[in-house]
C-alpha cells in the first residue's frame, strides 16, 4: 500500500501561506498558483496549501483541528525556535512548556493551523 506523502491544509490565501512557511520553516514552493501551492517538507512529504473557497467537496473543518509536528533534538532547540518565530512575528499559541510527551510550544500559521515543535522527554 502506498504511504501517505502529503499534508493538505485549506487556507484563505495560498500566497500568504507560502510566504509564512517560506519565512518560518525556510521552505520553498515547487508549485504556486492563486488556488494551490505545494512545498516539500522533506524528501518524501509535501505540504499542500489549497484555497478553501474553491475546494471540493466544501471544507467544513476549522483550522486548529490538527497539527503539524516538528521534533527537535532538545529543550534548547525548542526554546531557540520559539524565540526565532517570535522575532518573525509568528503567533505563539502555547509558550514552551512541559507536557506528558515532552517539552513543546505551538505556533500558528496565518489561518490558525497549529505547528507544534517538541522534544520527547520522560514524564
Amino acid at each position: 500500500m502506498p504511504a501517505p506523502n502529503m499534508i493538505l491544509l485549506f487556507v484563505k490565501s495560498p500566497q500568504d501561506s507560502v510566504k509564512f512557511y517560506r519565512d518560518t520553516l525556510e521552505l520553498k514552493a515547487i508549485e504556486d498558483s492563486p488556488t494551490f501551492a505545494m512545498l516539500p517538507l522533506n524528501d518524501s512529504t509535501m505540504l499542500g496549501l489549497w484555497a478553501a473557497a474553491g475546494a471540493k467537496p466544501k471544507v467544513t473543518a476549522l483550522p486548529g483541528a490538527m497539527e503539524i509536528g516538528i521534533q527537535v533534538e532538545d529543550r534548547e532547540s525548542v526554546d531557540r525556535l520559539c524565540a526565532d518565530w517570535k522575532a518573525k512575528s509568528v503567533m505563539i499559541a502555547q509558550s514552551p512548556t512541559k507536557l506528558d510527551f515532552g517539552y513543546t510550544f505551538v505556533g500558528l500559521d496565518p489561518d490558525g493551523h497549529r505547528i507544534r515543535v517538541f522534544t520527547p522527554e520522560s514524564p
